[in-house]
């Protein structure tokens, strides 16, 4: 809860004062009540009021309540709330030329003005409280959404640092080796990086724009491999105004050769799309010079929590692997 006062705060007290003086004013007024009364009451009740309010709001319940020191915060809650309450109640008995040798006993003094002050400050104090709790909440959901876009952010720059390193090194040997192939790879490899600068602070992005980046990233892996890895595309729906994490079919393609290697037979991937899937499936031939860390996997599945309530689902046999991401509808 902020604990401090804005302007806002000052506003809304007053517009609840002027309503207050104005029906304390036609109260006053109906029982003939003397015209020093109202001019002497009213000022003295918004001090009582405006008083005790701010003193629980901005010093008692931050110091002691939130503090959990809850016998200080009583006695000193009941002493203000009586010594406030009992400078109002003294002044208004004399603006009233009330008959002093009928003013209250101390117990009953004590007892009737722990019930005065609580009448007279339970609404506004409510009004302000309630004011700041909402206050409170907009600015934790604030924070807790800056953070979300933090987190994605980190997230998505985590990008294999190799990435550029490996492709310089199969765009040399193929200038030597095949100079129309090299000029396809300079166009995709410009392409990829295009795409990553242009989608770098993108939490989600359309589906039909990831496949196409898909289809360039599967070009540079199958140039520098041979035929060591196959891909294919299998576009059951159709894929405009679907969603799903960006760079996330980047991240799976790059989990199918991280961690397998060709063994005499090519690694067939198979990409598949459902109206509410992604489907990553690979036959498995593991790369033993990979220490499977996860850590790809790992991070998907941390942007899905932060995006969706729907989960990364991977499943594992002795013959291939999978790996299916939910399709993010942001029409829904």
């Amino acid at each position: 809860m902020n604990t401090k006062l804005n302007k806002s705060d000052i506003i809304l007290l007053t517009i609840y004062f002027i309503i207050s003086f104005i029906m304390q004013g036609r109260d006053y007024y109906n029982r003939n009540a003397l015209i020093r009364e109202y001019f002497i009451d009213f000022p003295i009740e918004i001090f009582m009021i405006g008083s005790i309010v701010f003193l629980f709001i901005f010093w008692l319940i931050p110091k002691f309540m939130i503090k959990k020191q809850y016998l200080l915060f009583t006695i000193i809650g009941v002493f203000i709330l009586v010594f406030f309450a009992g400078i109002d109640y003294v002044i208004g008995y004399w603006s009233g030329n009330n008959d002093w040798s009928k003013f209250p006993k101390p117990v009953d003094f004590f007892f009737k003005m722990i019930d005065r002050s609580t009448y007279s400050t339970a609404f506004p104090f409510a009004l302000l409280l309630t004011k700041k709790f909402y206050e409170g909440q907009t600015q934790y959901l604030k924070i807790e959404k800056q953070q979300k876009e933090n987190e994605l952010k980190l997230l998505r720059s985590q990008i294999d640092p190799h990435f550029l390193f490996n492709n310089l090194n199969t765009l040399d040997s193929l200038i030597d080796s095949d100079s129309e192939k090299a000029k396809e790879y300079i166009n995709r490899l410009s392409l990829i990086y295009r795409y990553l600068i242009q989608t770098k602070d993108a939490e989600v992005m359309e589906l039909y724009k990831e496949i196409q980046f898909a289809e360039n990233y599967i070009f540079l892996i199958e140039t520098r491999f041979g035929n060591d890895y196959e891909f294919t595309i299998d576009k059951n729906v159709q894929i405009t105004d679907k969603f799903i994490p960006t760079g996330a079919l980047q991240a799976l393609l790059e989990n199918v050769v991280k961690h397998n290697k060709a063994n005499g037979k090519s690694i067939q991937t198979k990409i598949s799309i459902s109206d509410d899937w992604l489907t990553v499936n690979n036959t498995i031939s593991y790369n033993p010079n990979k220490e499977s860390l996860g850590t790809g996997l790992q991070n998907l599945q941390t942007r899905y929590e932060l995006l969706s309530d729907k989960k990364v689902e991977i499943k594992g046999s002795s013959n291939s692997f999978t790996v299916s991401i939910p399709i993010i509808k942001l029409s829904e």
